[in-house]
């Protein structure tokens, strides 16, 4: 059976699919734009716990081989993919060597198909389970260019290197913002394992699958890599600043960045006349955090007035918290019209208990569009709907004649009774 954590696949998913329907041609950033061959690396736990026979009645390790030669063959021509291992040399008990055994089998770039098949069955259950390096290890051997990337664990148990916790180095390579998705597939795992390996892959936006068959591996991670090949948007990183002011000046795109518990950052967009801005935020809680949050998105003029605000408020129950807003600029009949700087406020209430990291920040990210403003009066953004009071007035009118026709129609209804009686 394969159980997955989608959540944050699923915001990603999101993202890619409003970025590519909203941003114009000519977005500046975010934008999905042909680069280099994307690069995959998978990254296999050669263990000795791998010897287990439990996976159709052969060890993990034959069923990981098996796997990994039908992976092999199907791998997309465009896509450069490497293999690292963990765990595959040293069989000793000396800790501060088996911590270090992770070593890249496979370099990524063009694939061999027979080369790499050779080299994965030399393989033999070893040692140790260094995740933490093993990962520090895939990303290092990933570094360059500007091509999409993706780290593949396998594993069959925790890592036994700790303190180099592996959430932790996850989250340490997501705050780079260098788009570094990592997916992790357990073997027949226990809950130890299967906690960790998830909190390794939200760290990043990836996913997690628990695997009891080799067809379930070979299937998974064939989808995983085919995933690479297929052209994503990828957020731009940025960084909010404490003040409008000194914000950065954001153009449509999509942005990334990370916030601290209870932050407020700001960010700057210039709107022209006769166009409409439409922002959203998403922040992720990659680790515990109490319940009871919030997220507030708020437009205001750089001398402080509120124009709009978006916000939302979240009990624990998903991984993800999201808002919005629209604000349409009036057009102008002077075509020298400067365009309006709007500040963008992202805050959040999040709050964690007190064994909980709060660094790095939480992952932000930040969806902007300038498009057309709206025609005439009946498009209800011309109304400023966002703003509230209109919709509030709109309201008690409608209250208030109603309340008027009822009061008539019933001392109608009581006139006419009485005349009858």
């Amino acid at each position: 059976m394969i159980t997955r954590r989608w959540v944050r696949a699923s915001a990603c998913g999101l993202f890619v699919t409003l970025a590519a329907g909203l941003f114009p041609a000519g977005a500046a950033a975010g934008e999905p734009v042909a680069k280099e061959a994307p690069k995959v690396e998978l990254v296999l736990d050669v263990s000795g716990s791998m010897r287990a026979r439990d996976i159709d009645g052969q060890t993990r390790m034959s069923a990981a081989k098996q796997a990994f030669n039908e992976v092999l063959d199907a791998v997309p021509e465009e896509v450069q993919l490497g293999i690292r291992t963990l765990g595959a040399n040293y069989p000793g008990p000396d800790r501060n060597l088996g911590c270090k055994d992770t070593k890249q089998l496979y370099p990524v770039g063009p694939l061999d198909r027979t080369e790499a098949k050779t080299a994965v069955a030399t393989l033999a259950p070893t040692g140790w389970t260094p995740i933490g390096p093993a990962l520090l290890g895939a990303a290092e051997d990933l570094k360059g260019g500007d091509a999409t990337r993706r780290i593949v664990l396998i594993t069959d148990g925790e890592d036994t290197c700790a303190p180099l916790d592996p959430c932790e180095v996850a989250r340490s390579i997501a705050a780079q913002g260098i788009h570094l998705v990592i997916d992790t597939l357990g073997l027949v795992p226990d809950a130890k394992t299967r906690d960790q390996l998830i909190c390794i892959a939200e760290a990043t936006g990836g996913t997690y699958t628990s695997v009891q068959h080799t067809a379930e591996l070979s299937g998974r991670v064939k989808q995983l890599v085919g995933r690479a090949a297929t052209p994503v948007v990828n957020p731009v990183a940025t960084e909010g600043a404490k003040q409008c002011a000194a914000a950065p000046e954001l153009q449509p795109g999509l942005y990334s960045d990370r916030e601290s518990f209870g932050e407020h950052r700001w960010y700057r967009v210039s709107v022209p006349p006769g166009k409409e801005l439409r922002a959203s935020v998403s922040i992720g809680a990659d680790r515990a955090v109490n319940n009871d949050y919030g997220v507030l998105l708020r437009a205001t003029t750089r001398g402080g007035r509120e124009i709009v605000r978006g916000q939302e408020a979240g009990d624990g129950r998903t991984d993800l918290i999201s808002s919005g807003l629209r604000y349409p600029k009036a057009g102008s009949a002077d075509d020298e019209e400067p365009a309006e700087t709007v500040c963008l406020q992202v805050s959040n209430s999040f709050s964690a208990p007190a064994t909980v990291k709060t660094t790095p920040g939480m992952p932000v990210e930040l969806t902007i569009d300038v498009v057309d403003g709206p025609d005439g009066a009946s498009d209800v953004a011309s109304f400023g709907l966002g703003r509230g009071w209109w919709l509030l007035g709109a309201l008690a009118l409608t209250g208030l004649l109603a309340g008027l026709v009822w009061g008539w129609v019933s001392r109608w209804r009581i006139t006419v009774w009485r005349t009858n009686n």
